[in-house]
């Protein structure tokens, strides 16, 4: 498992558990369009939708509620 992106789900704090839900939620999107080319066409897109980004924030909140009770939420 040396070469997994995600070996765990435990953080120290729960600052690292935003990090990793957030690297989670964006390796969702480069399993989704592997293509970085694509990806990058489509920026434009959404960066300024104000739907998209919320949309984006919530799959992250949702990332974030896993890694928190991964660590038992830090207690």
């Amino acid at each position: 498992m040396a070469d997994s992106w995600l070996p765990t789900l435990k953080t120290a704090t729960p600052e690292d558990g935003f990090n990793l839900a957030t690297k989670m939620s964006r390796m969702g999107v480069k399993v989704t369009q592997p293509s970085a080319e694509v990806r990058d066409k489509l920026r434009p897109g959404y960066a300024d939708d104000a739907d998209a980004l919320i949309a984006s924030s919530q799959v992250i909140a949702i990332n974030f509620q896993t890694v928190a009770a991964a660590n038992d939420y830090w207690k």
